[in-house]
Formats: C-alpha cells, structure tokens, sequence
C-alpha cells in the first residue's frame, strides 16, 4: 500500500505520530508492501506547530493508494495559497484521501468534500459549517464513509488510522496497532519485550488472566485446555471471546506472541536462530522459520537484515 502524508506549516507532531505510527507498526509485522512518503505544501521544508523543520522526500509521480493531509495552524492562509494545484495533482492520483487536524478545511476549500459527511478538529466545527454549507459536518472524532475520510485531533487520527488499518489488512493488524500506546509498569516477566506486553494487554479485562498466563509461558506454550480453566471458562467460550476482542482465534493469537517475541530477539540480539527458536516455543530454528514464513511471507533473517540496514520507507 502506498501512503503520501501531505503536510503544512503548523503541523502537529502528535496527530502525524498517531497517523503514522499504527502503520509503522504494520509494516514491522511483515507488510513489506506498505511504504509511505512524507510530502509538503510547495515541496519546500514545513515546520510543525512545536517548530519541527521536516524535509520533503523526493516527489513521487506514481498512483496512491492513500493520501492524508496533515494541516494545523494556518488552514485559513493553507486553502487560499498556491498549493491548489499540488492538491489537484494528489487527490487526483489517490484512491483514498484523508483529512486530519485542519487538513479538511483544505480538502473542503478544493470541493472534495461537497455532498459529503465530514468532521475536523472540535474548536473549529461550527465556523466550518458556516464557511462550507455544502459540506455536511458532523460533531464527531472521525468519519470513515466514501472515498475522504476526515477526523479531528491526534486521538480522532489514531482512531480513524485503526480503522484504515482494519479494512485493508484485518481487524488483527488494527488489533496489535493499537497496543502501541498502551502501557503497564507491571511485568509478568521480565524477559519479554515491553511492545510484546503492550500487545497482550491490549484485549478485554475478561481475556487479560489468559493472555498474561500466555506471555508467562511463550517459551513452553500452554495447552488451550489450561488457558481456558486458568480463565474459568470453556474451550469454545475462549475462542469466542478471543475472537471478539482480537479477530484471531487463541491459538493465532498465541502464535502472534511467540513469533512477535521471536522479531525483537532476531533484530535485537545476536542470539543464533536456534536459541531464538527455544526461546519462543518452537522445537529448532526450521519449525519457527517455517511458522514466520507462513505468517509474513518472507523469512525470518529478513528483519536482522532490514533493522541492521537501511529503515528507509520511501515510495520506489
């Protein structure tokens, strides 16, 4: 999937890293096709409103898949300036469209919003309606219908990302995006990587005793029998539940843990595939390349090789 983040001057920080963060997260578990490219009104250098100077990546001409435009302070100016044409180009190159913060107003001031439902961030909603009657506002965090998608501050974004996330690659993706912002000074056990804990405990209060119990044992995986009287429920209760709550059965989702753990030790750590393997509940390293490659579709060796060497996500 191919992302271009149009930005302007006056940014937020916070509502980018909401953005694009959950997608990192993506990509990390084995989207090797997910790529995004930082862009900016006018193809000049933009500061975000905290005074960040951010740089453009080289244009790219190519089809988007997705194009979120990041604006704050100054949309005003933003809709009015000389970048209409840069947005007549992009949105007409994109298959989807997103607004966030202020980012709207400019999509709106470009007619892409007339007829449509669409929000932005809360100060601004009743001069919005006023200024673009043709655009039906709607006083809530995002708006997910029809080819422009809108939302209003850092916590309407990183909801509206999820989503984004859930319709292109499954509520189980969304599921472990999410997690990254979630946090527990309490460690069942001290060797497991915090991100992987974040991830566990992302679920409800009703599977938390289970999947605490898995990340316990994700060297020596219980049986589904265990995890289920450990949780003082039945087998087929447990994978309801799972089910609901994650989008992946309990056994998947334990797979999830291991092979999650497993990452962060081959990009981590110098340890052989062999002790890795041990470590995460699989008999050698063959058994857990095998599960890593049906999983992600690409070996395990190709995260040390992608963490080692160039982090770079440009559009190619």
């Amino acid at each position: 999937m191919r992302v271009s983040f149009l930005l302007f001057d006056g940014f937020s920080n916070m509502v980018l890293s909401c953005l694009l963060e959950p997608l990192r997260a993506v990509r990390d578990r084995g989207q090797a096709d997910l790529g995004w490219q930082i862009q900016t009104a006018g193809d000049t250098p933009v500061r975000s409103s905290s005074g960040l100077l951010v740089t453009p990546d080289p244009p790219y001409s190519g089809s988007i898949d997705v194009l979120i435009v990041v604006a704050g302070y100054g949309h005003r100016a933003h809709a009015e300036g000389t970048t209409r044409r840069q947005i007549s180009d992009l949105t007409r190159r994109s298959l989807q469209i997103i607004g966030a913060d202020t980012g709207p107003w400019i999509l709106a001031s470009a007619g892409l919003l007339d007829g449509q439902a669409a929000t932005l961030h809360w100060s601004l909603l009743p001069e919005f309606a006023e200024a673009f009657p043709q655009v039906q506002v709607m006083p809530m965090g995002h708006v997910t219908t029809g080819r422009v998608w809108t939302c209003g501050g850092a916590s309407d974004a990183f909801a509206l990302m999820l989503a984004l996330i859930t319709q292109r690659f499954g509520k189980a993706e969304a599921f472990v995006a999410s997690s990254m912002f979630m946090h527990d000074h309490q460690s069942p056990r001290g060797d497991v990587p915090d991100d992987l804990l974040r991830v566990a405990r992302a679920g409800s209060m009703r599977l938390r005793k289970v999947i605490d119990l898995m990340v316990e044992t994700v060297d020596n995986p219980a049986s589904l029998s265990s995890l289920a009287e450990k949780g003082g429920m039945s087998v087929s209760k447990l994978d309801r539940l799972f089910r609901a709550d994650t989008g992946m059965s309990p056994g998947a989702f334990s797979r999830m843990l291991r092979l999650a753990r497993a990452q962060d030790l081959v990009s981590g750590t110098t340890l052989s595939l062999n002790d890795i393997a041990l470590r995460c509940g699989y008999c050698d390293a063959a058994a857990l390349s095998k599960s890593f490659r049906r999983a992600y579709g690409h070996p395990i060796g190709r995260v040390r090789h992608r963490r080692t060497g160039n982090p770079s996500c440009d559009l190619k």
